[in-house]
């Protein structure tokens, strides 16, 4: 027995193919049944009118002979209880006979009983003779005698097909105008369901494959079959797939980057402190310098991190204000040369005579540079040249850095400012720092509303180029 909470029948779902079909369908079947009714309605009306016409020419060359056969008489006595006279009155050509096979072909009014729905009316619209049912919607026209009116000639118009004798030619439309329906509904039917087949396979396969993207499955491609909405839909889901599998892949090394790094420096703190604990080494002055360095990479990782995670976020905050480029890059550099001068490194810069003035926040200018520094003297060579320039690019500004060699494989350029992405093939810390350098590099240019790029140094090594807006 079921509780208050059972759960209802879920409702049957229609896929998109039945819902055009039905959709396709109901239009065609809609169409087919208004102009079936347009039709019956039109060819009943346009048949009628028709009728009625051709009574009224029926009755124009009636009324001369009335209007003459009235002055001859002087009234309408002539004709009141005489049928003879008046349908010899009434015939389409008096004095022809009919009965012979070679007499003209009778008015179409005549072959559908006009002629007997004709009446013929006194002054006062009194019946003299023919159709008595004379009603008010009678069609007349009168007879005039010395330009006055002596009496009308009027006629029944038909009302209905069956009345006027046409409901077999419109039993006959009727049945054709069902036949083409029919056939109409057959074809729809077949454009319906090709519809459904070719048109509506490429969605379907989109959307079986963002159920199995859904799932986890990011290798999942669509097959582009046309060059349509349909196709820009399914290279869209192949863009998101690939872009979801790719960072897929970049948070499981950025997991697996993260935890070499860290666990790197905490290994050999480690390794240091257990040897220190164990009496084989001693706690002096190099040991302590030894834990220090570990500690400072250690934390500089962790920072660079958690800097990082800020600027995903948007929750890094910079403090603009109007400073001088010159000024910035010569405390960067002046920082930077003793170590140069004991790699034995040409450090070149070339400023401008004018200062370089933009608005930018000097602390975080100074990071950036410090990090592009220190990639150039940590990857290049004893007895290289590390070279930075600036010049005014009209509403930019534009700094270079050029080192001399090594230098990077072209497919390896627009990996640089990935997080974790080093150069070199293995993982020795000895080379460099955590890849994390160039990546906060990207992180403040694009904050200052700038860009940074790779390329091939003209001195053998890395060209990076900084691009700044004055205006940020």
């Amino acid at each position: 027995m079921g509780g208050p909470f059972t759960d209802l029948p879920e409702p049957m779902k229609l896929s998109i193919s039945t819902k055009l079909f039905i959709a396709v369908l109901a239009s065609v079947l809609f169409v087919i049944l208004s102009m079936g009714l347009a039709n019956g309605w039109s060819f009943g009306k346009g048949f009628l009118d028709y009728l009625n016409e051709q009574a009224l020419l029926r009755m124009t060359p009636v009324l001369p002979r009335l209007a003459g056969a009235y002055e001859r008489e002087g009234s309408w006595e002539f004709l009141r209880d005489q049928p003879d006279r008046w349908f010899e009155l009434m015939r389409p050509e008096p004095g022809v006979d009919f009965t012979d096979p070679k007499r003209p072909n009778l008015p179409t009014s005549d072959l559908t009983g006009a002629v007997f729905r004709i009446a013929l009316l006194d002054q006062q619209k009194q019946l003299v003779m023919g159709y008595s049912a004379i009603a008010d919607d009678a069609l007349m026209r009168p007879i005039e005698v010395a330009g006055k009116t002596v009496g009308w000639l009027a006629v029944t118009p038909f009302q209905n097909v069956t009345e006027a004798g046409g409901e077999r030619f419109r039993l006959y439309l009727l049945r054709t105008s069902l036949g083409m329906g029919v056939i109409s509904l057959l074809l729809a039917m077949l454009i319906a369901w090709w519809i459904a087949r070719t048109l509506l396979d490429p969605v379907k396969r989109v959307a079986a494959a963002t159920h199995r993207l859904a799932a986890g499955e990011y290798s999942n491609r669509v097959a582009v079959s046309s060059n349509d909405e349909v196709g820009q839909l399914a290279r869209d889901f192949n863009q998101l797939a690939y872009t979801l599998e790719r960072n897929e892949k970049m948070r499981r090394e950025f997991m697996a980057d993260v935890s070499h790094e860290l666990r790197t420096p905490l290994s050999v703190l480690r390794g240091e402190l257990e040897a220190i604990e164990d009496g084989v080494r001693t706690l002096d002055q190099s040991s302590m310098n030894s834990l220090q360095g570990e500690v400072s990479m250690l934390s500089k990782l962790v920072d660079d991190l958690y800097e990082l995670s800020l600027a995903d976020v948007g929750a890094l905050t910079y403090r603009k204000s109007e400073c001088d480029l010159n000024e910035l890059l010569d405390g960067c550099v002046a920082m930077f040369q003793e170590r140069c001068n004991a790699r034995h490194l040409r450090l070149e810069l070339e400023l401008p005579t004018s200062p370089l003035r933009l608005e930018a926040d000097p602390k975080r200018l100074q990071q950036l540079f410090g990090n592009l520094l220190e990639n150039a003297v940590r990857y290049t060579d004893e007895g290289g040249v590390l070279r930075i320039r600036a010049a005014s690019d009209g509403d930019v500004v534009r700094i270079d850095f050029l080192d001399s060699g090594p230098g990077v494989d072209a497919d390896q350029l627009p990996r640089l400012f990935e997080r974790f992405y080093r150069g070199e093939t293995s993982r020795n810390r000895a080379s460099g720092g955590a890849g994390l350098g160039l990546a906060i590099c990207h992180s403040i240019a694009l904050a200052h509303g700038g860009s940074i790029s790779a390329d091939h140094s003209p001195l053998g090594g890395l060209w990076l180029t900084l691009r700044l807006p004055r205006n940020a």
